[in-house]
């Protein structure tokens, strides 16, 4: 199956989130262990679902583009069978 150009830029951008999400994380929870291991933890936690919502807005954008292009197909059907009996 061919993708086109959306769907390489949302499966790199993805994969760059998700390497965000844990680079991002071992920095947060390095830069607030000064504030203590409590603080650092729940930082930590914070900003991997702050992420992980952005990660799931990315895929939405996917699935909804799926959506379309499974709707499209479905209106062609439905055109022919449509066309088929109002002959």
């Amino acid at each position: 199956m061919q993708k086109d150009l959306y769907e390489k830029i949302i499966g790199f951008l993805l994969g760059a989130s998700w390497a965000i999400v844990l680079l991002g994380a071992l920095i947060v929870f390095k830069i607030s262990l000064l504030f203590g291991l409590a603080i650092a933890l729940f930082s930590t936690l914070f900003y991997i679902i702050v992420t992980l919502f952005l990660i799931l807005g990315l895929d939405a954008f996917l699935v909804n583009k799926e959506r379309l292009r499974e709707a499209k197909k479905q209106t062609k059907l439905l055109e022919k069978i449509y066309a088929k009996h109002t002959k």
